[in-house]
């Protein structure tokens, strides 16, 4: 076929994916069904055209269409990488752990599930060998993730539903495509029946082989791109390339699924990326492979709609039979996944709560679109393949996918309507008519104030003015009349609009570039944390998600255990810097939400509520003021370095609003402020490069402030640098249980803990040390202490210990002074 020809249908495509949209719009359907509905009909107008008599004008056109070079390897190797990586990418990587759980169970049991439940109905209800029905099964249980999420996103679905959503379709397509593999060469081999055992057994080196390729690719991508910082077209060129090689990597250099390949290499760049490449470019990337995505989307659908016509050209009447068989087996397999295993895992508190009305719209919601027909494209090309399994085949896996984008697809938002997820809830509704009429009043203002300042016309003034007032009366009105919203409801929306506000001052910094790419995804992950659990617990749930945002996780925590065990540093001293930088911009955003409150929230929910969130942000704010100071205590000097950090950021960015202004005011020409945007850019490299963090050195400043080592010398201070070791423990934790064994004596660093013993309580702060009179009196511990505060403490073991007592004149003391103050004769502790 001529390149001209091509190119003319290619680019014909295009505009039909201009008008897709609007049209989809216009008409209340799903994107992808529309696109699936227009490719059916220009494909049938080929085959139309060809075979009529009435015309023979259209017959070079038709003929062109029809002899496109669409072959699955396009789908597969082409549009299907570019899809998948742009998933990846876009993703919130900090949010999908915190659910990784249901994401991967619902994925990959899903999967499972669907597969068997259709081939094994298949087997019953055909002719057909086991493989083959388990072949078709592994086929039809891919969704199309982009036709679901929308469709979540337009009836407003809870965003923590959207995510695992999500991410149980994104990992559901590689989970399927891995499987088809496995069935497929079953079925080239001839072996009619596979056992289960024999046909998972290559799966979980499928998908390890698929993590290890993409992992490795993406990590090479990133050290590529960080040489060239200057390049930003050079870093997006290989980012286009990396899913591409990965993927070819893995499918044919190890056997490996390309699929969980692209997946694991887009998941690693989402993870690395942001922290080791500019903000701006990343903004940019993440821009350039949305409109990637969106152009192989939208082909992928219209190419594969294209050859449903033919598909469909070998069709006979029991295989309508066959098409009712997997449509029920699907819809039934999904069911049970939706009704069964989903309810299970939210009692076990693995997954979110989802009402049995959302469960209904996923259940009907769950699309079929082009990897179904690329899959099934790829059996009927395959000469390995008998002739009645392919043409099987082809037309139930194109007669399923007929189904869910028809049928479904066009039905689907009146499913929605009918369960009442397009409707506003009363609280909502009370809301929205109060916002309105608070918005207008403040339109109202402005406009008299504007009119004011132009000199307009009087009686013009006044007409619109009239007029304005009468829509603002008639707000006001409805506002009035509308449900009474509780105390407690605004409280919660007070509180949901206050994250928000937080979230967009994230944004706004991450635009300005005074916070980094990796640590803005950390900090928009707590936003989405206060918004969700706003709205699911009210008051209770912000305050708790406010303490998670400070607190010490998991990952800190393991972070220690291996400094503390393994003497590896390297990650607990980057989760330290990422947590000082953290809190330093939490501090800046959350002083400036007060401003927020008064502006916005007060004029809605009145003057109480604004009190009350005025009084939780304050106290957030103390909650991250007194971690920071904690760690202020640690590592003394190393905020004012990240606070000298900021202020360089924030005045080049100054600095670069005065040049790209006075270019636009033509006060300097394009030359010059060329040269002085790339020095900004040398100055700005450097500016981001945080101060390293050493723990070792950090912790000698902070031993060297103890006034209980005032007496020892450098030789003997080194000794009992590297002899001690950091630990980490929040407020509530408890740090020495009664009677235990005694091994180790605790010196705070910082933070505060509570010691109680016979009834009586002490607490004690920074500088002071526990646990030294039981290893001294040789005894069991007789108080528990916990912390009551975050707090640093330094452990040293009994032997070094006692030779260090022996050497402290300082430490004696210190000794005897804490033995007096707990009414213990200090005689016991010498003669122990």
């Amino acid at each position: 076929m001529e390149i001209v020809i091509v190119t003319t249908i290619i680019t014909s495509l295009f505009l039909v994916i201009a008008l897709a949209e609007p049209l989809a719009t216009r008409l209340r359907l799903p994107y992808s069904a529309i696109l699936a509905l227009l490719g059916i009909l220009i494909g049938a107008g080929a085959i139309f055209f060809l075979q009529t008599e009435l015309t023979d004008a259209l017959n070079p056109v038709a003929e062109a269409i029809l002899a496109l070079p669409i072959r699955s390897n396009v789908f597969l190797y082409v549009f299907l990488p570019t899809l998948l990586f742009q998933a990846t990418l876009g993703m919130n990587l900090r949010r999908m752990i915190d659910d990784w759980v249901p994401i991967l169970v619902l994925a990959v049991v899903a999967v499972v599930v669907a597969t068997l439940t259709v081939g094994y109905a298949l087997a019953w209800a055909s002719a057909l060998p086991l493989a083959a029905c388990l072949l078709i099964g592994a086929i039809v249980s891919t969704t199309d993730p982009s036709a679901v999420v929308s469709i979540f996103r337009w009836i407003a679905a809870p965003r923590r539903l959207v995510r695992i959503i999500e991410g149980e379709s994104l990992l559901n397509d590689a989970a399927a495509i891995a499987l088809f593999g496995l069935f497929m060469g079953f079925v080239m081999l001839g072996v009619p029946d596979p056992t289960l055992q024999g046909a998972f057994s290559r799966f979980p080196m499928l998908i390890a082989g698929g993590v290890a390729t993409g992992w490795l690719a993406a990590r090479i991508a990133v050290w590529m791109m960080a040489l060239m910082p200057r390049y930003e077209r050079a870093q997006i060129s290989v980012s286009v390339a990396l899913p591409y090689l990965a993927y070819i990597g893995a499918e044919q250099s190890i056997g490996a699924s390309g699929v969980i390949a692209v997946v694991s290499a887009g998941l690693t760049l989402n993870f690395l990326g942001p922290g080791r490449l500019a903000p701006a470019f990343w903004v940019n990337l993440r821009e350039v492979w949305d409109l990637l995505a969106h152009w192989a989307g939208a082909l992928i659908f219209i190419l594969a709609a294209l050859l449903i016509p033919r598909l469909l050209e070998g069709v006979r009447l029991g295989d309508f039979l066959l098409i009712a068989v997997v449509v029920a087996a699907a819809i039934a397999a999904r069911a049970v996944i939706l009704f069964g295993l989903l309810p299970v895992l939210s009692a076990l508190r693995l997954s979110p709560h989802v009402d049995r009305p959302y469960r209904t719209a996923i259940l009907w919601g769950g699309l079929r679109g082009a990897v179904t027909l690329a899959l099934a494209l790829a059996v009927t090309e395959s000469f390995r393949v008998p002739l009645e399994v392919k043409r099987v085949v082809g037309i139930l896996a194109t007669g399923f996918t007929l189904f869910t984008l028809v049928v479904q697809g066009t039905t689907l938002r009146w499913v929605i309507g009918k369960l009442g997820l397009d409707r506003l809830s009363p609280l909502d509704q009370a809301l929205s008519n109060q916002v309105i009429a608070v918005a207008l009043q403040t339109v109202r203002e402005v406009v008299a104030k504007t009119t004011g300042n132009y000199e307009l016309g009087h009686d013009i003034v006044r007409s619109e003015a009239k007029r304005f007032a009468a829509g603002l009366d008639a707000a006001v009105k409805t506002a009035e009349e509308s449900a009474e919203i509780l105390d407690r409801d605004r409280i919660t929306l007070g509180l949901i609009a206050l994250a928000g506000a937080e979230r967009d001052s994230i944004l706004a910094r991450l635009r300005e570039r005074t916070i980094s790419s990796r640590l803005a995804d950390q900090a928009l992950s707590n936003a989405d944390r206060l918004i969700e659990a706003a709205r699911s617990g009210g008051r209770t749930g912000y305050q708790r998600a406010a303490h998670v945002s400070v607190d010490y996780g998991r990952a800190f925590r393991a972070a220690v255990f291996m400094h503390n065990r393994l003497r590896l540093s390297r990650i607990l001293a980057r989760m330290t810097a990422d947590r000082f930088e953290i809190l330093l911009s939490q501090r800046l955003i959350l002083r400036d939400l007060d401003s927020f409150i008064d502006a916005r929230i007060r004029r809605i929910h009145g003057r109480r509520v604004a009190e009350l969130l005025h009084d939780l942000l304050a106290r957030r704010l103390e909650a991250v003021t007194t971690a920071l100071e904690a760690l202020r205590l640690q590592y003394p000097g190393y905020a004012e370095e990240l606070e000298r950090r900021f202020i360089r950021r924030t005045a080049l960015r100054l600095e670069e609003r005065e040049y790209e202004t006075m270019r636009e005011d033509g006060l300097i020409g394009p030359e010059l402020y060329t040269s002085l945007m790339e020095e900004i850019a040398l100055r700005r490299a450097r500016a981001e490069e945080r101060p390293k963090l050493d723990l070792g050195v950090h912790r000698a400043k902070l031993v060297r402030q103890f006034r209980l080592f005032a007496d020892l010398d450098d030789a003997a201070l080194r000794r009992l640098v590297r002899a001690l070791r950091p630990r980490y423990v929040n407020a509530g934790d408890l740090v020495m249980r009664k009677d235990a064994a005694a091994r180790s004596v605790f010196f705070i660093a910082s933070g505060a803990v509570e010691l109680e013993a016979a009834g009586q309580t002490w607490r004690l702060g920074r500088g002071e040390m526990f646990g030294q009179m039981a290893i001294l009196m040789q005894r069991p511990r007789r108080a528990e202490v916990r912390a009551i505060a975050p707090s640093t403490l330094l452990v040293l073991d009994e032997a070094r210990f006692r030779r260090l007592l022996r050497r402290s004149k300082t430490l004696q003391n210190a000794v005897r002074e804490s033995a007096e103050k707990r009414g213990i004769d200090p005689e016991r502790l010498t003669a122990a």
